[in-house]
């Protein structure tokens, strides 16, 4: 999935909360009545929304406004301009995990939070998770992280059960240890539905990037930030096996979070959705009430994964840093990250959170109450970062435009792939 077009339709649940600060994003806006006017900057929801009740009945005087950018794309490329030229993009800014290496080049213009007690909390934190958004020099850290991606699959149980398939979890995760086994079950279950209307998977960007999201260290770029994309095995064993599901005939052919594809939950275009522990929130709000119990969560082929994370920063010009600083400390502590977890599933990246009741054995209602916990804490630990380099972001969206093309029957699988890696290179330039 590109996760730009995953933060896209997150606009339209955060839009009520966007509305306040519409436009603005700037800091120092303090309100008429005298409060300090906090300005949180992010894409997407983040399931602040009371947590921010919170710090503010701890906080008198401080007042907390979100504004919820739609589209990643557009998000990076705003706050990279504000960045650089010092302008006010919020007091609080969140950073995705394809941007880390981005912002660590303008280190300088964010609050370096080693200044400010970072020492006494960066053992609580995954350790990749702590290292991210420091410099290489480790002398400065820009952000504190707030979650991680985990992966799973999830599915819809009433379509499994009317292709014939197992619909218990176990049984489900039974039937697809790999990727080719998942290609397998894709085509029983498209025999069994025998429905062209309804496909096994949403779109062939989605699965490709669970793959190569998968047991790689690296994707597009090595650590040198070269360009291997033609080299990286782990590049091209992604899109053998996603184009080998559209060639079978699997793909709804639909662009995540599109209104096409929020569509799609209701009306049952797709059985499976590679599944980060940020999805369930998203799953939950475009599939409704009347979907309740019909989803449900399996392990994903290959057994884990790790898609997705995000941290918070301060940056300079900010002319609230004091507030500020307490409220990114507050909202990735234990407290907020169980608060985000239990308001949108997003994953903690506090291991120690791991062991607890309340993560360990929580479990998600609407998913036929699926053990969440288990699920995603399962391989949290042993989550290994995937090196992304600063050009990751425009290098994946051209590489993912070609193989939307190879999904729409525009291009064969074979002049794709060449396309793609000459996209690829005109990208990272």
């Amino acid at each position: 999935m590109n996760r730009t077009q995953r933060i896209a339709a997150m606009a339209v649940s955060a839009l009520a909360v966007g509305v306040l600060a519409a436009g603005c994003g700037g800091s120092g806006d303090d309100s008429s009545d005298g409060k300090v006017t906090l300005r949180v900057n992010l894409f997407g929801k983040f399931g602040y929304k009371d947590l921010y009740k919170q710090f503010e009945a701890e906080h008198p005087g401080v007042k907390i406004v979100e504004s919820a950018e739609g589209d990643l794309g557009k998000y990076n490329t705003k706050l990279s301009q504000q960045i650089a030229a010092n302008a006010a993009a919020g007091d609080v800014v969140a950073i995705e995990e394809g941007q880390t290496v981005n912002f660590l080049q303008s280190a300088d213009k964010f609050v370096n939070l080693q200044d400010h007690g970072y020492a006494d909390i960066k053992a609580d934190y995954l350790p990749y998770v702590a290292d991210a958004a420091t410099t290489a020099d480790g002398k400065t850290t820009i952000g504190l992280g707030t979650d991680v991606g985990g992966l799973a699959m999830c599915y819809r149980r009433d379509l499994f059960e009317k292709a014939g398939l197992p619909v218990e979890r176990e049984e489900v995760a039974k039937l697809w240890p790999t990727w080719q086994d998942f290609i397998a079950t894709g085509e029983k279950f498209q025999q069994g539905i025998n429905d062209p209307k309804v496909h096994f998977i949403d779109a062939a960007t989605n699965t490709y990037n669970s793959i190569l999201m998968q047991g790689s260290k690296e994707t597009y770029f090595d650590r040198d930030n070269k360009l291997v994309v033609d080299s990286n095995p782990a590049v091209k064993n992604a899109w053998d096996l996603s184009t080998e599901m559209v060639d079978a005939g699997l793909s709804a052919k639909l662009v995540a979070f599109s209104d096409e594809w929020n569509a799609g939950f209701k009306n049952g275009a797709f059985a499976t959705v590679a599944c980060p522990a940020w999805m369930t929130g998203t799953i939950k709000g475009n599939a409704g009430d009347a979907l309740a119990g019909k989803w449900d969560i399996a392990t994903v082929p290959g057994g884990s994964g790790n898609w997705g994370g995000s941290w918070l920063a301060v940056p300079k010009s900010s002319k609230h840093q004091k507030e500020a600083i307490e409220l990114i400390k507050f909202l990735s502590s234990k407290t907020g990250q169980m608060g985000a977890f239990e308001s949108e599933g997003r994953l903690p990246s506090l291991p120690a959170l791991y062991d607890t009741p309340e993560l360990k054995d929580a479990k998600n209602d609407y998913f036929n109450n699926a053990p969440t916990g288990q699920l995603f804490v399962a391989g949290a630990r042993n989550l290994e970062p995937v090196y992304l380099g600063a050009k990751n972001v425009p290098v994946r969206d051209a590489f993912e435009n070609v193989l939307r093309s190879v999904e729409n029957g525009q291009r064969s699988q074979a002049d794709g792939w060449k396309e793609a890696i000459k996209a690829a290179q005109k990208a990272a330039k």
